[in-house]
């Protein structure tokens, strides 16, 4: 029985075709989703990466076969492409093997919000006016990538658990910081200006749930690292999961917001009987 039940799921950044990719955890976390809509909210595959080789192990195949069998079951998937993706921009409108590919999407809560479903980088001010920036930001995260690799399997051999260099980083360069405020202030902008009551987003690889004056910010994460989803209960509360030692772990499950305010509370509980209270280690990376 599948242990993670709801409405809609959110998920962004697998980057498939990089080494990076969490792939098989990707894959347990499918096999025990059952949701009525999945939103892949870009950055599945990693064109950047593909121009310079291609790695594309069977485990990366088998994501790609997993989630064109749930829309063959009926599952409703939407593909809303990233900056690493984009070229699949230029199919908006189309659907393959069920799949359907847009721009954004508009997602209605259970309870009747409206949220804006973009995958952010249109947003961001270095992938749209600095791209060779942002190109070099990339390969550096990369390289800081293959070193967590091998940090974690010298912290494996010593018994200790997976840590992400880059979340630890990320949340004590103030510059990172400053670049991550004025990312969501500006997400929340944009659905202001398109008239809905929240965001959801991916991009900058870091999960999260909160509120932006009048705006609901909510942002998937990433499964390179930190291998977290979005999803929306069948009440309409909003949770992010991590997938950790093959079992779902609740990061953040805000109470559901009153009528009279769009502000959710933060309330973390338990996802299931099974799940354990969320780690005290930041729950992004990237």
């Amino acid at each position: 029985m599948p242990a993670i039940r709801c409405r809609a799921a959110f998920i962004s950044d697998i980057h498939l075709g990089t080494r990076g990719c969490q792939a098989q955890r990707l894959l347990d976390f499918i096999r025990d989703l059952d949701c009525e809509t999945l939103y892949l909210v870009g950055d599945i595959i990693d064109g950047w990466k593909m121009k310079s080789g291609i790695y594309w192990p069977q485990s990366h195949n088998d994501v790609v076969q997993k989630i064109l069998r749930l829309a063959r079951k009926g599952v409703r998937v939407v593909y809303v492409p990233g900056n690493h993706d984009e070229r699949l921009r230029e199919f908006c409108g189309e659907h393959f093997g069920g799949v359907i590919v847009t721009r954004d999407e508009i997602h209605q809560g259970a309870d009747g919000r409206r949220y804006l479903v973009t995958h952010g980088d249109e947003f961001d001010a270095i992938v749209q006016n600095a791209r060779w920036l942002a190109l070099l930001g990339d390969w550096s995260y990369r390289a800081l990538l293959a070193l967590n690799t091998t940090l974690n399997r010298v912290r494996a051999l010593c018994g200790l658990g997976h840590w992400s260099l880059s979340a630890f980083l990320k949340q004590r360069v103030k510059d990172a910081v400053r670049y991550i405020d004025r990312f969501e202030e500006t997400m929340a902008d944009e659905a202001r200006r398109r008239g809905v009551q929240g965001v959801i987003c991916g991009h900058i690889h870091k999960a999260e749930i909160r509120t932006i004056g009048d705006i609901i910010y909510l942002n998937d994460g990433d499964w390179v690292e930190s291998c977290t989803a979005l999803v929306e209960r069948h009440d309409g509360v909003f949770e992010i999961i991590r997938w950790q030692d093959s079992r779902p772990v609740l990061l953040s499950s805000p109470r559901k917001p009153s009528k009279s305010s769009p502000a959710y509370a933060a309330a973390p509980q338990s996802l299931s009987a099974a799940a354990s209270a969320a780690p005290s280690a930041p729950p992004v990376s990237g």
